[in-house]
């Protein structure tokens, strides 16, 4: 399997679970109706989870457009690579949003919440101020970027980070659990101002597709805030990389 068609189904499968799991708490007449936020902060952290177990192997993961400009800021991705990727994530993104709503098609048909319906697909802030809504999403990415860089490769040489010609233990899926858990700590902690978009892909792709379907009783899009979770989380993403390398060259 390509990277690109890697990221295609490892974006389409975090975008499946994680807005699924939205749509199971707000939609009307579902088994996990009212479930609550840790509900919906545990089920990211599993989509992200599976996601990454998907596509680790082929394209190592990024799944999201915030990883892979990081990783070019960083020097560990050409541009046209970061590219490439980016574009394969939008397409899962999409893919991922059009299989929620077929899932729970009937439960949109009987919600009336034009916002939960949207909420199924996209991120909006609780207290409308873009500004410091723009603030939390620089902030909620810069705290998923930089841990995953600096986290650390499992050794078997006790107590010492691996050198190149050191072995190292290799954990298979459960080696992402690490990154799974780190969206559920966000969401947990930093999630209650804006949803936690962190992902242009993730957010954006689905608006579109909420903008395109003919679900009944939608409300608008929402595109007056729909810069927000794409340039803040690519904001966040670059000041993280430019952290890593400065602390990385002292």
């Amino acid at each position: 399997m390509s990277a690109y068609t890697a990221e295609v189904i490892g974006t389409m499968m975090l975008v499946l679970f994680g807005n699924g799991v939205v749509a199971n708490v707000v939609l009307a007449r579902t088994k996990g109706n009212d479930g609550g936020w840790i509900v919906i902060a545990a089920g990211w952290g599993i989509a992200v989870f599976i996601g990454a177990f998907c596509a680790s192997e082929f394209s190592g993961a990024h799944l999201n457009p915030a990883v892979s400009v990081a990783m070019a800021a960083a020097g560990k991705l050409s541009i046209v690579d970061a590219g490439a990727y980016i574009v394969a994530q939008f397409i899962g993104a999409i893919l991922g949003a059009a299989l929620v709503y077929l899932f729970y098609r009937e439960h949109f048909d009987v919600t009336e919440d034009a916002d939960a319906k949207l909420a199924c697909f996209c991120t909006a802030p609780n207290i409308r101020k873009l500004g410091q809504a723009f603030f939390c999403e620089v902030v909620g990415t810069f705290a998923l970027i930089l841990p995953i860089f600096l986290m650390a490769t499992p050794s078997l040489i006790q107590g010492e980070a691996p050198s190149d010609s050191d072995p190292v233990l290799g954990l298979g899926s459960l080696g992402l659990l690490p990154v799974g858990l780190l969206v559920f700590g966000i969401g947990l902690s930093l999630g209650g101002t804006t949803g936690y978009a962190i992902n242009p892909a993730r957010d954006l792709g689905p608006r579109l597709v909420h903008a395109l379907l003919p679900i009944k009783g939608k409300r608008n899009s929402d595109w007056s805030y729909a810069w927000v979770p794409v340039m803040g989380p690519l904001l966040g993403a670059v000041l993280a990389a430019l952290l890593y390398r400065y602390v990385l060259s002292s």
